[in-house]
């Protein structure tokens, strides 16, 4: 069975910039205006955020797991963890008409235990984004991390880097509006999710994951990168989201956002040219220090997309 979203979906400016004002992404390569300060920028106008895509493509599980028992054998086996795996080929910019199809699931119950779909993303017929949406009982993404890295995250204040892991903190709060406006930017139907009348109040899973990106971008303030000649784009997203410790989270709740470079992490699942690929360890904790999101996030400067397509 191969699920493809019933008509193409179109993102416009206002739905990058809601999404932007949203999580705090001040990201230049979003904004309609500031797009033109970057130097060589091959995409000759603003794109979508990467992780709008993402939240696009959980959507569309959400409307294609209503017409199957999907569902019910998450439930069953236990499979709290949500996995996003995805490679970033090309941007997507406003007007394009984007198109998902997710395939048909792979699951045995007596292997891995790991329902398993393959997506991909195209805009305008171009393969804009293609990875897996897998569901698992363990996170498939650092999965044994040290917890003593995590002690105590309330003395330290907002940006600022622990001591010694070398985590940059940065704290926001898993607010309903700005989840509300996240959902709607990413071309989704909030209702799903909120409804005042019916007291209906789901985090989306892709929502606190987002705000990673914040994160980067003041960890990269704060080390005076220049945004506009030496610019980096993501490659990859490796996610492991706890759908227990989610659907426990209330409006306004504390989320702590850790992020680092790991230089001397595992380069074969990335591109040939992996030395020029930037990875980041990234966790989101909430109360009690419970691990809500944990990933793996792949980095490169503009200079090595413009070499790769010989620009």
């Amino acid at each position: 069975m191969l699920h493809t979203a019933s008509n193409p979906k179109v993102f416009q400016q206002i739905h990058i910039d809601v999404v932007r004002n949203a999580t705090d992404d001040f990201n230049l390569f979003h904004d309609a205006e500031y797009w033109r300060r970057i130097r060589n920028n091959p995409f000759k106008g603003p794109i979508a955020l990467g992780f709008q895509l993402e939240s696009m493509i959980e959507h569309e599980f959400v409307r294609y797991r209503q017409g199957t028992n999907e569902n019910e054998l998450i439930d069953e086996y236990n499979l709290r963890f949500s996995n996003y795996q995805f490679s970033f080929v090309n941007a997507v910019k406003p007007g394009q008409a984007v198109d998902i199809d997710i395939k048909k699931p792979q699951f045995n119950p007596d292997g891995d235990g790991i329902l398993s779909h393959r997506v991909s993303v195209k805009a305008d017929g171009l393969l804009a984004l293609v990875g897996y949406k897998k569901e698992s009982s363990v996170p498939l993404f650092l999965n044994n991390p040290e917890s003593a890295q995590f002690d105590d995250l309330n003395r330290y204040q907002d940006r600022s880097f622990l001591t010694p892991s070398g985590f940059f903190l940065k704290r926001k709060f898993m607010n309903v509006s700005n989840a509300k406006n996240f959902l709607c930017g990413s071309l989704a139907d909030q209702r799903l999710y909120f409804d005042d009348l019916t007291d209906t109040a789901i985090f989306p899973e892709i929502f606190p994951c987002s705000l990673i990106s914040c994160a980067l971008l003041e960890k990269a303030k704060m080390e005076s990168l220049d945004f506009e000649n030496e610019p980096m784009v993501y490659t990859t997203h490796k996610i492991s989201i706890d759908r227990k410790v989610l659907s426990a989270i209330s409006s306004n709740a504390v989320l702590n956002i850790l992020v680092r470079r790991v230089d001397d992490f595992d380069k074969t699942a990335q591109p040939a040219d992996a030395e020029s690929v930037q990875t980041y360890e990234c966790y989101g904790l909430v109360e009690g220090g419970l691990i809500l999101f944990r990933g793996l996030i792949g980095l490169t400067s503009l200079d090595n997309i413009l070499k790769s397509i010989g620009a």
